[in-house]
């Protein structure tokens, strides 16, 4: 009985190696590993040690909302972690409601980079003016996963690129066209991409052989995708309108669309279909995309001929298309789908294509027939799913008056 009693006062817990100890820390949150301290002097710094840290909202107590006052309370949690940690910081994430103050953070960072930093996340936080980020942050060799916010971005002339970052998510970040193209060029093994309200770049250029994701979010008034063998998803959207001061300059929906041969899915938004339809859109491009799987048109201006040739030169390009999806832009007063004039339809069908959805139509006697067009020439059409804006809709019964070529497609129709 002695011996059990012996046994069960045993702190197993406790005396497990610090990679089994490590392993169960990372994985409950933050607050709830500080908490560990208490559990006896053995426990009060095992938590600094930790080889990831995740600072977001649930590390505050519910009554903390000024944004100083959280500052500080990371900043306490920093300090500690600087004063015992011992081994390497594979993970980093800043996603909480503060205000930095610049030095401590860039002394932070400092720190990480010195620790062997993997995973480098700065999420949204408040702050008046953007801090500028250590250039020590780009020659981290084995940082694989980079996202920064408020931040400015300029690379020393030493830099000579992350060889293992595979994501990098740019927000709210400035930083010059020039740096901007020689970071993503100098990242070998990049696999996604994603720029969100980037200031002080115009023009963006890529140019990156093992890309797979790009997603744009921004006030770029020219993009150019040089060389992007592997790019397989891409979703853009400008902010501005597009500006064609370069008449010279080739059909930008040949120039930046048609040279994706792998792309997969395909996601335009607003001003950047205005900024492919300039300079004589074709009606099928150079080369087919074979490839395209799903086609997301976002607030369409299908009141523009342009942006409709734009839907067209894209569809008549997509043989294997399964999912076609268009929102079209409550700016429209009428649309402009007269697609029976565009001579590359005759004979078009759409064997692949298994759902369309369109939003926001306003029930024209154009959107009517492209409706008829899709339905009539789409095989193996599972659901078409159709919204409009207002008025009324268009009835089922009218709809399948249109002759579907599928024998088994659902036709839904409703009203926002």
């Amino acid at each position: 009985m002695a011996e059990m009693k012996r046994c069960t006062n045993i702190d197993r817990i406790s005396n497990l190696p610090w990679d089994v100890l490590d392993t169960i820390l990372v994985h409950i949150p933050l607050k709830e590993a500080v908490r560990t301290s208490i559990l006896s002097s053995k426990w009060r710094y095992k938590w600094t040690g930790l080889s990831r840290f995740n600072i977001d909202d649930k590390c505050f107590p519910s009554y903390l909302s000024d944004k100083v006052l959280r500052w500080k309370v990371i900043l306490k949690i920093i300090h500690q972690v600087q004063s015992n940690h011992g081994g390497p910081v594979e993970k980093f994430r800043l996603a909480a409601y503060c205000m930095p103050n610049h030095c401590d953070l860039d002394q932070w960072i400092w720190f990480l980079t010195d620790k062997g930093i993997k995973e480098l996340i700065l999420k949204e936080f408040d702050s008046i003016k953007r801090f500028k980020l250590p250039p020590e942050v780009f020659s981290c060799p084995q940082l694989s996963c980079l996202e920064l916010y408020g931040c400015i971005i300029m690379l020393s002339p030493t830099f000579r690129g992350l060889n293992s970052l595979i994501s990098l998510n740019l927000s709210h970040i400035y930083i010059s066209c020039d740096t901007l193209e020689s970071l993503i060029a100098n990242c070998p093994v990049l696999e996604r991409l994603t720029l969100i309200n980037i200031d002080h770049s115009t023009v963006f250029k890529i140019s990156n052989l093992n890309l797979k994701y790009l997603k744009i979010d921004s006030k770029f008034e020219d993009i150019c995708l040089k060389s992007v063998p592997l790019l397989s998803t891409v979703d853009i959207r400008l902010r501005v309108k597009p500006r064609h001061s370069d008449q010279g300059k080739a059909c930008n929906l040949v120039r930046v669309i048609g040279c994706l041969y792998s792309i997969n899915k395909l996601i335009l938004s607003s001003n950047f279909l205005e900024f492919l339809a300039y300079n004589d859109v074709p009606e099928r491009l150079p080369a087919m995309l074979n490839h395209l799987l799903t086609l997301d048109l976002r607030d369409a201006r299908l009141d523009s001929s342009k942006v409709v040739k734009v839907l067209l030169s894209i569809l008549c390009s997509s043989p294997s298309l399964e999912e076609l999806i268009i929102s079209v832009s409550p700016l429209c007063r009428y649309t402009f789908l007269d697609f029976q004039r565009s001579e590359c339809l005759v004979g078009l069908y759409f064997n692949k294509l298994k759902v369309v959805k369109i939003r926001g139509l306003l029930s024209t006697n154009h959107e009517c027939e492209f409706i008829k067009f899709i339905l009539a020439h789409s095989p193996v059409l599972e659901t078409i799913t159709i919204v409009t804006y207002g008025g009324e809709i268009i009835p089922n019964s009218v709809l399948l008056q249109f002759e579907p070529a599928s024998e088994h497609v659902k036709v839904i129709s409703l009203r926002s």
